[in-house]
């Protein structure tokens, strides 16, 4: 496949802001032809999929200010540096931050670029078993937070009628289905 590849041969930062850059490469195309590449550059970020000891789901409605809209979804965030190496570590740190739960087990789900057209986010989904709320909550200045139980299969009933639209949330479900149930 190495002869699909582009070699980048500048890249530079277009614009900052917090949680993620827009990036610009100058690249060369296989067939010798030159051109500029945009794209959101981000840390990577887990993506929890918490259930309580009796099965239900902890889930998030958060204000999402792209789409204008509260959405339902799933305890998440940025993977800090220090993180790096211990990836069960950032989900529960987001998840103790975002819900006040803890939990006694964490698996791993999958791995995804969710959007690997446009940006370079990776996203690493994990199951977290045995969540009780005994954290204390701490939400960014640029959360809006309520955090809610639901039982699981209202959960998935909601992924299956196209009524969860956060795409992570929704990777999270799907994975667990497949690999659990």
């Amino acid at each position: 496949m190495d002869d699909l590849a582009w070699e980048t041969t500048d890249t530079e930062i277009d614009y900052r802001c917090p949680g993620f850059d827009v990036r610009r490469d100058e690249v060369r195309f296989p067939d010798d032809g030159e051109g500029e590449y945009h794209y959101v550059d981000e840390p990577p970020a887990v993506v929890v999929l918490p259930l309580t000891p009796d099965g239900d789901a902890v889930v998030i409605d958060e204000w999402r200010q792209a789409v204008g809209r509260t959405n339902r979804g799933l305890p998440a965030g940025t993977v800090e540096p220090e993180d790096r190496d211990d990836l069960e570590r950032a989900a529960a740190r987001e998840l103790a931050e975002e819900t006040g739960y803890e939990a006694e087990n964490f698996e791993r789900l999958t791995t995804v670029e969710p959007a690997n057209g446009v940006t370079n986010a990776v996203h690493h989904h994990f199951l977290a078993t045995g969540c009780e709320p005994t954290a204390d909550r701490d939400l960014d200045r640029d959360e809006s937070i309520a955090v809610e139980t639901v039982p699981y299969d209202d959960l998935l009933a909601s992924v299956v009628d196209d009524e969860l639209r956060d795409g992570r949330a929704v990777t999270a479900v799907t994975w667990y289905e497949l690999l659990y149930r």
